[in-house]
């Protein structure tokens, strides 16, 4: 088959097996989170210290992912995927048996350099089997990760948490995930070396399509969207089991499962979000998903334990539906460079839930859990600011299949901006 008609292609199978391992990934990383309060308890750990090992870990998975995806933009690396799965295997098994807090961020730290490395060129390989329905491979390729972050609660709570201090050791369970997710991602990774002409024809297509001054407005203006829902996610994912225990009284498993459930409305909305962007736009996906959870939001501290729950699956649904429209809408501006702006975009995501869980461990300690989620509840607000993004026109198949065939030098014939579009 031609590189033509290869990149007009929809490869299902491909987009399967990235989006597997993204889930087997995932889980593995979920399940720092939800061990908190076993580690609390067996570490005597306060909020702050807590938040730390979420800041190492985000870290360690944000700080590489640009460097790793400018290599393997460079370099295609189709096998990086399975180094990092190596690493975040050694950290699983050193969490497993950690001896003091020092060992504990060693084997975060090992699990974060793991998803820097697997993020970037997996994105990478979700994107050249998408076939140009960018949104749609990259929903795919992202609910993976959700349902892996939501099946982790709920699978450690069962096998982990029930257990009490002596269920610590049965975490080296997880390796089981790392080593079927290895398996996986050794076949994606075959396909990948094998078609990394699809891949450069869709680099030379879409080139520079944007100019410099509307793709920094874009990306600045991105950033700033990310910041307002990933500070917001990491006063769930960090201290909702607290929240739920401070509030309502539930017991360690009970609350990993309501977080387990918070996860799956993310995974719900991240599927909807990318195929919504390919029909009806990325912004408009973008300045709803974010601003319009926001109602959501202010009503949470508020209410009893049935609408918490009800509330908290409405906030996931909606305010995860921007995740895949802002990446794709990224990639989009920077076609030529795919891994690199991934990899900024997913680490930049993960930093900042790091940030946000040590500055709101620190606001817990000083003022209670409840004050968290009462400040937290504004952040949405910040989408206002999608109303400055431009209108722009996203790649097409039709457009790489005209600039495998022109080369990248007629790239810059395609349309670049909406004749209507305002910032």
């Amino acid at each position: 088959m031609s590189s033509n008609t290869s990149s007009s292609t929809t490869h299902y199978a491909v987009i399967a097996g990235v989006s597997v391992g993204h889930m087997l990934n995932d889980i593995m990383q979920s399940l720092i989170v939800t061990v908190y309060p076993l580690l609390s308890a067996q570490f005597h750990l306060s909020y702050v210290q807590i938040g730390l090992i979420t800041l190492t870990f985000q870290l360690t998975a944000s700080l590489l992912q640009p460097l790793v995806g400018a290599v393997t933009d460079r370099y295609p690396l189709p096998y990086a995927t399975l180094v990092g799965m190596c690493f975040t295997l050694t950290g699983v098994i050193l969490l497993s048996v950690a001896p003091s807090y020092p060992i504990l961020l060693a084997a975060v730290a090992l699990i974060g350099c793991g998803s820097s490395i697997f993020h970037p060129q997996s994105a990478q390989v979700a994107r050249t089997a998408a076939g140009g329905r960018y949104g749609l491979a990259q929903s795919l390729f992202q609910i993976g990760g959700n349902t892996g972050q939501a099946l982790g609660p709920i699978v450690a709570g069962a096998l982990v948490l029930q257990y009490g201090l002596q269920g610590r050791a049965r975490i080296a369970w997880f390796t089981l995930a790392a080593l079927i997710g290895i398996v996986i991602l050794l076949q994606v990774s075959r396909w990948y070396a094998h078609h990394l002409d699809l891949r450069k024809s869709k680099r030379q297509a879409g080139a520079r399509r944007y100019p410099k001054p509307v793709v920094r407005r874009t990306i600045g203006v991105l950033f700033i969207l990310m910041v307002s829902k990933f500070f917001y996610l990491a006063s769930i994912n960090s201290y909702y089991e607290f929240f739920l225990i401070h509030r309502f009284g539930l017991s360690d498993h009970n609350a990993a499962y309501l977080l387990g459930v918070f996860l799956l409305a993310v995974a719900g909305g991240t599927l909807i979000g990318g195929p919504l962007g390919d029909r009806v736009g990325r912004k408009w996906v973008i300045w709803f998903s974010i601003l319009g959870c926001a109602p959501f939001t202010l009503m949470l501290p508020y209410v009893g334990l049935g609408w918490t729950v009800a509330l908290s699956i409405i906030i996931g649904l909606v305010l995860a539906s921007a995740y895949p429209a802002i990446i794709v809408y990224a990639q989009d501006m920077l076609t030529h460079r795919i891994g690199m702006i991934s990899g900024l975009f997913y680490g930049f995501s993960f930093g900042l839930g790091g940030l946000g869980a040590a500055l709101f461990g620190a606001v817990a300690d000083r003022y209670g859990i409840d004050f968290v989620y009462q400040i937290s509840s504004f952040l949405p607000l910040i989408g206002l600011l999608a109303m400055f993004l431009p209108d722009v026109r996203p790649p097409t198949s039709e457009d790489a299949d005209a600039g495998a065939e022109r080369g990248a030098g007629a790239a810059s014939t395609v349309p670049l901006v909406n004749p209507s579009a305002h910032a």
